[in-house]
């Protein structure tokens, strides 16, 4: 079974929290939602378990309050819990069949891959989108996969089309907002953004120049 969000009318962008000197997560998400971003994927690694479901409800407080999408990395019962709108579950997390077990039709299920194989099984397991990547280095993951570059998405994306694959596929990994004319040429869906924004002089700018980039 997959989720009732119709996927195919996901936002664009999404946002992915990240705490630098300058943010704490909740800032991270806080400032994305006020640059028009609308959808949060709430990250927090290495949190205790308490901090961790605190952060994420201050985080859904917020999208609720922005009327955004709001879905946490790896945590399945989190997302059970405070009753997200999905999880997002990486390669090494828990299989996506067994996650839609607990968490029911209603809930967005996203994967992340790196291959076309990848792909399969995630479209096979019933994920609603895909996270693919890692487009070029970024010091936000730990333990990348090979890298894709523009010519690594347009190959995948290549097959994807040749096979039918409908599941929206989101550009992920140090995407800037001058990547998004060729990522949006390749056919990806969306871009997951994080560092291009925080790092940022001026995240609104940012911001409208992915959009200008990747959706107009």
């Amino acid at each position: 079974m997959r989720s009732k969000i119709e996927t195919g009318r996901l936002p664009k962008i999404q946002f992915i929290t990240h705490a630098t000197a300058q943010y704490a997560i909740e800032e991270s998400a806080l400032l994305a939602l006020s640059c028009g971003i609308r959808w949060i994927q709430f990250r927090s690694k290495d949190t205790p378990e308490a901090e961790f479901m605190e952060r994420a409800q201050r985080v859904q407080s917020l999208c609720r309050r922005y009327k955004a999408l709001f879905v946490i990395d790896d945590n399945v019962q989190a997302a059970k819990e405070l009753e997200a709108d999905g999880v997002h579950l990486g390669k090494t997390d828990m299989p996506i069949a067994q996650a839609r077990k607990i968490l029911g039709p209603d809930h967005l299920i996203g994967g992340t891959a790196n291959t076309w194989e990848d792909i399969l099984e995630i479209e096979a397991q019933g994920g609603n989108y895909i996270g693919l990547g890692p487009f070029r280095f970024t010091r936000t993951k730990a333990k990348l996969s090979p890298l894709l570059g523009v010519e690594g998405y347009a190959e995948i994306m290549r097959k994807a089309n040749e096979n039918n694959m409908r599941l929206p596929v989101y550009a992920i990994g140090g995407i800037l907002p001058d990547d998004g004319p060729a990522l949006k040429n390749c056919g990806v869906h969306g871009l997951a953004i994080s560092s291009a924004l925080l790092s940022s002089g001026n995240p609104q700018k940012a911001t409208d120049l992915f959009v200008e980039g990747f959706i107009r």
